[in-house]
């Protein structure tokens, strides 16, 4: 038992240092990438795509050996469908970097200067956070795009994928190390981490002395331990509770239209409507309708009395479906009384991701935009688009449902802050 401790201890001592240097690295880096230049930023990016291009073979190689190890050790179809790489996927990977490349850089910019009394100019410009710390699980794309959009953003990254891709983020990371050195920039801006000790997570989330911020991307386990053991801020949303309300006075051909893509366009992401909201005038005229439209499309539906009493047989829906994050071909459906009914259901129940009103009344759509409090509000469109590429950003870390820093798909403006700057004139304070 002793020397099994001792054991153990010794790796966690490995472990340990080995974070505290890649820590030390990045903080180094991101130092020489505050005065990079867009430029050498969009070359490595370029650089990038050109060595992932040339390494296709390499990286569909160990992608192969990843898939081989995970159904082996019986992971799931979903899982080894993320975890899969195809010459299709890596040729979006590549347009990603060019895409990231053509975006405008949003380091330097100066908001809002203005003239003071004294004539001195005050203003606020875009600055990098500095290193950012990314946790994720599977998908192997998501290296080469987290690495773009922090290098872009003028960020140093540390990158922690999951074990069931190592071979796969090694082979990219790679590609990532010999296009920094090609481009000129330090070597240690993009690090991605090749133990798969799960106490690298614990240390890598508490080192604020080199951690700026942590974005864990996965499922709901994996960041909830992230936000309850960070020491250092987190970027993150737990769930995708979004809801759509379809209003007594929404146009049929809207609610229906949007109601359906909502549910059906994707069940597996994060912004899919997981409950649906409609107004009682309209039940009977709407629910008949939308139930035909799901059921083409296999999808189950569990609802209130008011619902069953128009749908007839179908599932009763439980406390728990009101909360539920699907991720499924399955729906929530609750009649309402008026947007103040559909309001307060939302206000209990909603995750703060994104929710949607579908109505023709003018009034009503300003008071759901102002009074539902989530990162993405709409009126009269589906919550499939509460994406950063949808939202014109051109890519996204993440989504955020916390109230600061960002809010919201981050972006490459997500991926900076704002500093003061001062102009002056050699004026003094009287």
């Amino acid at each position: 038992m002793t020397a099994h401790a001792s054991h153990s201890d010794s790796v966690v001592a490995d472990v340990d240092a080995y974070m505290q240097r890649l820590g030390q690295q990045a903080r180094d880096a991101a130092t020489r990438l505050r005065r990079t230049d867009t430029a050498a930023k969009n070359a490595a990016l370029l650089a990038m795509a050109e060595r992932l291009d040339a390494a296709r073979a390499e990286v569909l190689a160990a992608n192969a050996r990843d898939l081989e190890r995970g159904r082996e050790n019986g992971l799931d179809a979903a899982l080894l469908d993320r975890l899969a790489l195809d010459d299709t996927r890596l040729a979006a990977m590549i347009e990603g970097l060019h895409q990231v490349a053509a975006l405008p850089d949003p380091v330097g910019e100066i908001d809002g200067l203005r003239s003071r009394p004294s004539g001195i100019q005050v203003g606020q410009m875009r600055v990098p956070l500095g290193v950012i710390g990314i946790i994720y699980e599977s998908r192997p794309n998501v290296t080469m795009e987290a690495a773009s959009l922090c290098l872009k953003s003028g960020n140093a990254a540390i990158l922690r994928g999951g074990s069931e891709a190592r071979e796969s983020n090694a082979a990219i990371a790679d590609c990532i190390r010999a296009a920094l050195a090609q481009a000129g920039l330090p070597e240690y801006s993009v690090q991605v981490v090749a133990t798969t000790d799960r106490a690298a997570v614990g240390r890598l989330i508490s080192m604020p002395e080199y951690v700026d911020v942590i974005i864990p991307r996965g499922g709901k386990s994996l960041i909830e331990r992230i936000s309850r053991e960070a020491r250092v801020p987190v970027i993150k949303h737990l769930d995708g509770v979004c809801h759509v309300y379809l209003d007594a006075s929404a146009d049929r051909d809207k609610a229906l239209a949007i109601a359906v893509n909502a549910k059906t366009q994707r069940y597996g992401t994060c912004n899919t409507m997981e409950t649906l909201l409609v107004d009682a005038p309209v039940a009977e005229a709407l629910l008949p309708a939308l139930a035909a439209a799901y059921a083409e499309h296999g999808v189950e539906l569990r609802g209130c009395e008011r619902t069953r009493a128009i749908l007839g047989d179908i599932a009763s829906a439980t406390e728990a479906d009101w909360a539920a994050e699907y991720l499924a071909p399955v729906l929530a459906v609750r009649v309402v009384d008026g947007i103040d009914d559909a309001m307060a259901h939302i206000e209990r129940y909603s995750s703060r991701h994104t929710d949607a009103i579908v109505t023709e009344n003018y009034t009503l759509a300003r008071r759901f935009l102002a009074e539902v409090d989530s990162s993405s509000v709409m009126v009269n469109a589906s919550t499939r688009f509460a994406d950063g590429f949808e939202y014109g950003l051109g890519a996204e870390i993440g989504i955020s449902t916390d109230r600061l820093h960002a809010r919201g798909p981050v972006g490459l403006e997500g991926l900076t802050t704002r500093k003061y700057v001062v102009l002056g004139d050699g004026q003094v304070r009287q």
